[in-house]
C-alpha cells in the first residue's frame, strides 16, 4: 500500500512538474520540447506576453497560479497524458482573469482557436453520452477528456465575461453563442442530468444560457435578445427552477417595457392545441402566469414583483377578470388579507360592477386592520358619493402628519366627493358653501403634490370651470397639458371647453386641430366631435355636417376593423354612445334647417344601435315640435323620461311644450323645471323657461323672480361652452 502511495504521489509531482514548465513556457515565450504537449509558435507566445503579461514590475509580486488551476491540469495530464495548447491557453487566461488583468486574459483567450477543437468536443460529448446511454465499458476513447471539454467551454464563457467588462457587448454575445452552439448541435435532446456536474460543465453551460440574452440587450439588439430567451426556455439545458424562473421573470420584463414587438414563436415548438401568444403582452402573462402556478407548487419563492408585472400586464390588455381569477388561486398567506379584498376590488371597479367593488372594501375595512388600510379609504371616497367625504376624511386623519402627496391625493378626494354631492336636495346657501370648501380642497391638493399630478390639476380645472371661474380654469388647464406632454386627449377637450366658454371659438378649434395632429387615429372621435360643435356655433353648418360626416366614417372602419366583440378601450359603451350622440347632433341640425326626411333618417339609424336612448326619444320629441305636433312631442319627452327620470333635456322641452299649449297646471310645469334645476343648476335653458313661467304669473313677486331667472340665464349662456366641462 506504501508503494502505490508513493507511485501516486510521483505522478502527482510529474504533473504539476509538467503543467509548471507549461506556464513557464507561455509567461516567457519559451517552446516546450518533448511529448508533454502539441509544439506552438514562438513568436505568437513571445509576442502576447513577453511584453504585456508578464512585465518586469509583474516579476516582482508574481502571483502562484490557483490550487483550482493546478487541479484542471492535474486531471487533464491524468486522462489524456498531455495538455495541448489551447488547454494551456485557458488555464493561463483563467488565471489572469481571476487576477482581475481582463484585457491580459482577453489576449490569452483570442489565442485559442476554438473552431480547430470543436469537432473534437463534439465527438467527446457525444461518445460520453453514448457510453453512459449504454453503461457499458467497451468503447473507443474520445479524443478530448470531459475535464478539457469543461475547461475550453469555461475559457470561451470568461472571454465573453471580459468582453462585457470592456463594453464589447456584441463580441461577447458572439462568443457566448459559441457554447449553445456547439452544445445544442451535438445533442439535440438536451444535456442528460447530472452531466458535466463533477467538472463544472454543467455550470458553464448554464451561466452562458443566462448571460446571452443579457448581452444582446446591452448590445442594443432586441430582437436577438428575444430569440436567446425563447432559446434558453425551449430548449433542454438542465437548468435548475431558480435559474428558469429568473429568466422567465426577465424575458416578460423585457417584452413588457422594452417596446419592442416580438414575432411570433417558431411553429416547432408549438404543439398541437397549445395556447400560441400572438404578442408581447400575451407572452409575458403566459410567463407570470407560469412563476405564480410555480409559486402556488412551492418550486419558488414568493415574489411580490410578479404579481406587480402580471397587474400591469393584464391592465392594459382588459383582462382584470383573469387577473382576480389569479389573486383568488393564490395560496393563503401568500399576499396580505388586505393586499389580497384590495386587488380584487380594484379588479371589480376597472370591469365597471362598481357595486361588488364597494362590497370588498366595506367588508376589508370592517376589520381593525382595514379600517386604517389608506388605498380602500380612499377608492372608497372615490366612487361613493354618498359617503366619500366621510372616507376622505378618515384618510385625512390616519394622513395627519405623514406624506404631503397621500394626503393631497384624499384632499383631491374629499374635493371631488363635496362637488358631486352639490347635486342632492341642498338649500342654495349651503350648496354655495360646500362648493366654495371643494375648491378650497382641491387648491390645498394642488400645494401638497407641488401641482405635479396631472388627476388633482384636472379636477381643480374642471371645478373653476363649472363655477364660471374661466381665466384659472384655463390656467390649470395649460399646466395640465404641459405637465402631461399633451399625451391626454382629455387635457385638449378640457382646454377647448372652457375656451369656447370663453365664446372664444376659433382659438378652440385650434387648439383641437393641434390635438388631432398629435393624437392617433382611434382617439380621434371626441375631439372630431367637438370640432363639430365649434364649427357650428360659428355658423359653419355645412362645415359642421362634414366633420360630423369623418367621424361616422372612423367609427365604421374601426368596427369593421377591431369586429364586434373586440375592445381598444376599458369602455365598452364608449364607442357605441359615441356613435348615438353624433347621430342625435346630426338629426338636431337637420331639424333647425326643415330638413325632416334627412332628420329622420338619422334616428333610424341611432335606432339600429340603441332603440332604448332618452337622447333619441328627445331629439324625436323635437322633431315633432318643429313639425308643430305637440301631441306627439310631449309623448316622446314622456318616454325618454320613463327611460331615463333624470334627462334634464326632456325635463326643459316638456315644460315647454306644456306651457306653450296651456296642457297643465302651473304646478306641473314648475315641478319639471326645479327637478331640471335640482340635477343641473348650471342648465341655462331651464333658467330662462322658468322666467318665463314666473312671467306669465303677473304678479310683482312673480315678475322679480322671473328677472332674477333671466339674468341667470343670460350669464350662464354667455359662459355656456359648446359641451357640458365634465
Amino acid at each position: 500500500m506504501s508503494n502505490e502511495n508513493r507511485f501516486r504521489q510521483r505522478k502527482r509531482d510529474r504533473n504539476r512538474f509538467k503543467f509548471g514548465k507549461i506556464m513557464q513556457c507561455l509567461c516567457s515565450g519559451e517552446q516546450s520540447r518533448g511529448n508533454e504537449m502539441t509544439p506552438f509558435s514562438e513568436t505568437l507566445s513571445t509576442k502576447d506576453y513577453s511584453a504585456s503579461v508578464y512585465s518586469s514590475r509583474h516579476g516582482e509580486n508574481e502571483r502562484k497560479p490557483e490550487s483550482g488551476n493546478i487541479e484542471e491540469a492535474e486531471l487533464s495530464l491524468r486522462e489524456s497524458g498531455s495538455l495541448n495548447y489551447e488547454e494551456a491557453r485557458a488555464l493561463l487566461g483563467r488565471y489572469e482573469y481571476q487576477k482581475g488583468n481582463l484585457e491580459s486574459a482577453l489576449h490569452v483567450f483570442e489565442g485559442i482557436d476554438i473552431a480547430s477543437v470543436t469537432p473534437k468536443i463534439k465527438i467527446t460529448l457525444a461518445k460520453i453520452i453514448e457510453t453512459r446511454k449504454r453503461r457499458s465499458q467497451n468503447y473507443a476513447t474520445p479524443p478530448m477528456s470531459i475535464h478539457a471539454v469543461s475547461l475550453l467551454f469555461e475559457a470561451v464563457f470568461l472571454k465573453a465575461e471580459s468582453l462585457k467588462a470592456l463594453r464589447r457587448y456584441k463580441e461577447a454575445a458572439q462568443s457566448c453563442t459559441v457554447i449553445l452552439d456547439i452544445v445544442e448541435s451535438t445533442l439535440p435532446k438536451g444535456l442528460p442530468e447530472k452531466f458535466g456536474a463533477d467538472c463544472k460543465l454543467q455550470e458553464t453551460i448554464n451561466n452562458a444560457v443566462e448571460l446571452l440574452p443579457e448581452l444582446w440587450k446591452l448590445a442594443d439588439s432586441p430582437r436577438e435578445a428575444i430569440l436567446s430567451y425563447r432559446r434558453a426556455l425551449l430548449n433542454h439545458w438542465n437548468l435548475d427552477s431558480l435559474t428558469t424562473a429568473k429568466i422567465q421573470k426577465e424575458y416578460a420584463v423585457f417584452l413588457l417595457y422594452s417596446g419592442v414587438e416580438a414575432m411570433p414563436p417558431n411553429l416547432k415548438f408549438q404543439m398541437d392545441g397549445s395556447f400560441v401568444p400572438r404578442n408581447n403582452t400575451e407572452e409575458a402573462v403566459l410567463l407570470l402566469i407560469i412563476l405564480l402556478r410555480k409559486v402556488t407548487l412551492k418550486r419558488i419563492e414568493w415574489d411580490p414583483s410578479i404579481l406587480d408585472h402580471l397587474t400591469y400586464a393584464l391592465s392594459i390588455s382588459n383582462g382584470l377578470g383573469a387577473l382576480a381569477n389569479q389573486v383568488e388561486e393564490l395560496l393563503p398567506g401568500v399576499i396580505d388579507r388586505n393586499e389580497r379584498y384590495h386587488i380584487l376590488a380594484l379588479c371589480c371597479h376597472g370591469e365597471g360592477d362598481d357595486v361588488e367593488a364597494l362590497n370588498l372594501w366595506k367588508r376589508l375595512l370592517k376589520t381593525n386592520e382595514g379600517l386604517v388600510y389608506l388605498p380602500a379609504l380612499l377608492f372608497v371616497s372615490k366612487i361613493c358619493v354618498e359617503e366619500g367625504a366621510i372616507f376622505s376624511r378618515k384618510a385625512l386623519e390616519i394622513l395627519r402628519g405623514g406624506c404631503d402627496n397621500l394626503k393631497g391625493v384624499a384632499e383631491c378626494m374629499l374635493g371631488v366627493s363635496l362637488s358631486a354631492n352639490c347635486c342632492s336636495n341642498l338649500a342654495d346657501s349651503e350648496r354655495v358653501e360646500r362648493k366654495s370648501e371643494a375648491l378650497k380642497c382641491l387648491e390645498i391638493a394642488g400645494r401638497m403634490t407641488k401641482m405635479k399630478d396631472p388627476i388633482v390639476i384636472h379636477n381643480l380645472c374642471l371645478e373653476h370651470a363649472e363655477q364660471r371661474k374661466l381665466d384659472d380654469a384655463i390656467r390649470y388647464a395649460k399646466i395640465l397639458l404641459k405637465l402631461e406632454g399633451g399625451s391626454d386627449i382629455r387635457g385638449w377637450i378640457l382646454l377647448a371647453r372652457i375656451l369656447s366658454a370663453r365664446k372664444c371659438l376659433s382659438e378652440a378649434e385650434s387648439i383641437v386641430n393641434t390635438a388631432l395632429d398629435q393624437t392617433g387615429v382611434w382617439d380621434r372621435g371626441e375631439l372630431l366631435r367637438i370640432k363639430a360643435k365649434l364649427q357650428i356655433s360659428e355658423g359653419r353648418v355645412k362645415e359642421g355636417i362634414k366633420t360630423y360626416s369623418q367621424l361616422l366614417a372612423l367609427l365604421e372602419v374601426r368596427r369593421k376593423s377591431f369586429g364586434p366583440g373586440k375592445k381598444i378601450k376599458d369602455d365598452k359603451n364608449h364607442f357605441k354612445n359615441l356613435e348615438l350622440e353624433t347621430w342625435h347632433n346630426l338629426a338636431s341640425i337637420y331639424i333647425k334647417m326643415s330638413r325632416w326626411h334627412d332628420a329622420e333618417l338619422c334616428l333610424s339609424k341611432s335606432k339600429a344601435i340603441s332603440a332604448f336612448s332618452a337622447s333619441r326619444w328627445h331629439t324625436t320629441g323635437l322633431l315633432n315640435e318643429a313639425k308643430g305636433d305637440h301631441k306627439e312631442a310631449m309623448k316622446a319627452y314622456g318616454l325618454a323620461l320613463e327611460v331615463d327620470p333624470m334627462h334634464v333635456p326632456s325635463l326643459v322641452s316638456m315644460a315647454a311644450v306644456l306651457r306653450q299649449v296651456n296642457c297643465g297646471s302651473m304646478g306641473i310645469i314648475r315641478s319639471f323645471l326645479t327637478e331640471a334645476l335640482r340635477i343641473d343648476r348650471m342648465n341655462a335653458s331651464a333658467w330662462y323657461n322658468m322666467g318665463l313661467l314666473h312671467k306669465d304669473e303677473g304678479s310683482c313677486s312673480s315678475a322679480l323672480e322671473a328677472s332674477e331667472c333671466f339674468q341667470a340665464a343670460t350669464i350662464l349662456h354667455e359662459t355656456e361652452p359648446v359641451e357640458p366641462f365634465r
